[in-house]
């Protein structure tokens, strides 16, 4: 979440014409995130997120996105929905933008995952994966393998040439050993803490679903041991990368392709976050509401997996 889009009272209050949410009593900017303008929205029927899709986010993928929500929902799994207008319609158009406002989650992300929180993360990324394995639309994963390189040559003369070398070993290796066949579906490809919410110790729910997608499940668990199991000092627990594991696989049953591919797809997840975070470095301007996330992390976990031998060594047995 982030904000990149100005938006006035007088917009947002013609904008809510169209729904049937009550008046405009408050809207806030949200800083986190690099993706979308977002906003945290008060009005007289209660709390919402308000959501302007920036230029990264087509409009034709919007019926994917709010489209997943509304099914993942009727399959009683806790995330937030789109407000439908007065038309029927899922979004509208605010600022010069497609917007959409979101039912707000009741629930916090964590900062610093504790095992227990890594287990639900787990069991949550499982029973998503089964929840849209019978979703109708299908959207292909433009940030996979095929799409680094797109990410990469804008860039490579802006860094280190020892560091330029690395990233083209590393992308010729990945897109040469990238595995195929594996089992795949809708997956989520952005579960990082931030977007899943607790109640104590319980999840109550999943967000930001912006780059849901259809790929292998098992990159979607690889994105998460990337995410979740990684100390602040970047030293990778084994313990919470098994209880994740451990979590998934009773929701969802891994094969032993996929757990035999899992270190090498985390190494590409690794390096996806390494490539976007560096892109949104050089290319998002600094007057806007937006955190830029440091790249260095991802280089440092894409060699950490770079060097795994063995699935047991993530703790996935």
């Amino acid at each position: 979440m982030a904000v990149y889009t100005d938006v006035s009272a007088e917009a947002l209050e013609v904008f809510l014409q169209d729904y049937s949410i009550g008046g405009l009593l408050s809207c806030k900017g949200i800083a986190e995130g690099v993706e979308n303008s977002n906003y945290l929205l008060q009005t007289q029927s209660g709390s919402y997120i308000l959501t302007l899709y920036e230029k990264r986010v087509r409009q034709g993928d919007l019926p994917f996105f709010l489209g997943l929500m509304q099914h993942l929902a009727q399959k009683k799994l806790e995330c937030p929905l789109p407000v439908v207008r007065k038309d029927g319609a899922l979004f509208g158009e605010l600022a010069g933008r497609p917007a959409a406002i979101i039912t707000f989650l009741q629930g916090m992300s964590t900062g610093s995952p504790e095992i227990v929180c890594c287990r639900g993360a787990g069991a949550a990324l499982a029973k998503f994966h089964r929840a849209g394995s019978d979703f109708a639309l299908s959207r292909e994963n433009s940030l996979s393998v095929s799409g680094w390189r797109v990410l990469w040559q804008p860039i490579r003369a802006r860094v280190a040439a020892e560091l330029a070398d690395e990233i083209d070993r590393g992308l010729d290796w990945l897109t040469c050993d990238w595995p195929q066949g594996l089992p795949k579906g809708v997956i989520h490809a952005d579960l990082f803490p931030d977007n899943v919410f607790f109640l104590g110790k319980e999840v109550s729910g999943l967000i930001d679903f912006y780059f849901a997608c259809n790929d292998f499940y098992a990159y979607d668990l690889a994105i998460c041991l990337n995410a979740w199991c990684f100390e602040k000092d970047l030293s990778f627990n084994q313990a919470k990368a098994a209880a994740m594991f451990a979590a998934y696989n009773r929701e969802r049953a891994l094969g032993p392709d996929e757990c035999e591919a899992l270190p090498l797809l985390a190494c590409g997840a690794a390096m996806r976050f390494f490539l976007t975070r560096l892109y949104d470095w050089f290319h998002v301007a600094n007057d806007v509401l937006v955190v830029k996330k440091d790249a260095n992390e991802y280089l440092h976990k894409y060699r950490f997996f770079r060097q795994i031998v063995h699935p047991s060594e993530l703790g996935i047995l």
